[in-house]
């Protein structure tokens, strides 16, 4: 027993629907949003001269978005609490259907602005209701499966859906792409409606109740975990593309390469690990810190040649599973607060989005070159293994 509740109950079990179905139904949802949040990285330049406005201006749609996800994440969680999961799931998509669709049509720079916010709301509550309905379908020991195949949506639009959309942002216009997500948003409504089962609203749920995981220590040291020990990945992530430049003298045309390395290497290790993470949550979740922490100490000795940064950058990719096994140890101590647990997961990793490119750029602006975001990486990665002690010293007590 954990957070209150015996392990086997955390994620009731609706076994009338078909896992797979459900699970490719939830990952198209992923594979929008992982489109949109990263390819508008991608078409900053081409933002900024549409709507007339310099590129660290426009950048900030992108900061838009992840205070979308940072905000919206606890709040559907918490007023969606009495709805049924199916309802909610439709719901959100819907509406990030509708936000990405008017980011598409935005006059202006505002304009822009409101929409990418709107567009970021549904985005972390969407990833934790979603996990949790993909854990109900399938026993408790193959929980971490199930939420590793929803999460392969995100890391297969890396590859796919990212390329795809700034090729067609380059054909025929950015505003384009953002018509595609919208149309991926709709299709996920429509695959959700079909495939996943009616369950129905616990009739005893509330936002209070949803609210009492805050009250839970656990919960808050696996948030912390996430938000400290996934920063590093980011630290080396956002500016990799100088460090390929300055560093590597490589060709402007191979970053789009090692970025699908790197996209490649994420859907790997959310394919393979969570099979360990069933059978050890949490010494696997102590692994990918520390395996974390190795791989981008190799990054600053790596950078200095392209197939060596390739395989450190797919490497470092293989660690981004720790938010599939995070979800997963959220689900074991969140008690009956489930769904604000699990939506505040990626609240925490956008947290990490945000903490890991700052250190990153002090330290670069402190004369420290390019290659010190590995090092931050590897600062970040072994503060993350101390909470994650801190986190298991929790439930050894308990």
């Amino acid at each position: 027993m954990e957070g209150g509740i015996p392990l086997a109950s955390a994620t009731p079990t609706l076994r009338s629907a078909h896992p797979a179905l459900v699970q490719l139904a939830l990952a198209v949802g992923g594979f929008a949003i992982g489109t949109t949040e990263f390819a508008t990285m991608s078409l900053v330049p081409d933002m900024a001269r549409d709507l007339q406005i310099s590129e660290p201006a426009a950048g900030h749609v992108i900061s838009a978005y992840a205070l979308g996800v940072v905000v919206g994440a606890p709040l559907f969680a918490v007023l969606s609490a009495r709805m049924a999961q199916r309802s909610v799931l439709i719901l959100l998509m819907t509406l990030f259907a509708l936000a990405n669709g008017l980011s598409a049509i935005a006059p202006n720079y505002h304009a822009m602005m409101l929409f990418r916010f709107c567009s970021g709301l549904p985005h972390g509550a969407y990833f934790g209701i979603a996990m949790l309905l993909a854990a109900s379908l399938v026993p408790v020991n193959q929980r971490s499966v199930a939420v590793g195949r929803v999460i392969l949506g995100l890391t297969v639009a890396t590859i796919v859906g990212v390329p795809l959309a700034n090729g067609l942002g380059q054909a025929v216009g950015w505003r384009w792409a953002f018509v595609v997500v919208s149309g991926l948003a709709l299709l996920t409504a429509a695959l959700i409606a079909s495939y996943a089962p009616r369950d129905k609203a616990d009739s005893n749920a509330s936002p209070l109740r949803e609210l009492g995981a805050l009250k839970n220590r656990a919960v808050w040291l696996t948030l912390l975990t996430g938000a400290v020990g996934f920063g590093g990945l980011f630290s080396v992530y956002t500016y990799l593309a100088s460090t390929l430049t300055e560093v590597t003298s490589a060709s402007s045309h191979a970053l789009p390469f090692v970025l699908a390395v790197f996209g490649v290497g994420m859907t790997i290790g959310n394919l393979v690990v969570p099979r360990f993470a069933d059978r050890a949550l949490m010494p696997t979740a102590g692994f990918l810190l520390l395996y974390a922490a190795l791989c981008l100490a190799a990054f600053p000795f790596a950078a200095h040649a392209l197939w060596s940064i390739t395989l450190v950058m797919f490497l470092i990719g293989t660690s981004a599973a720790l938010a599939t096994v995070l979800q997963t140890r959220l689900m074991d101590v969140a008690g009956e607060g489930q769904r604000l647990a699990a939506a505040l997961n990626h609240s925490a990793f956008n947290t990490a989005n945000a903490l890991g490119p700052w250190l990153g750029g002090l330290a670069i602006t402190a004369g420290y070159g390019w290659t010190s975001t590995g090092w931050v990486g590897v600062g970040l990665a072994l503060c993350g293994l101390l909470v994650w002690a801190l986190s298991g010293g929790v439930k050894l007590r308990r």
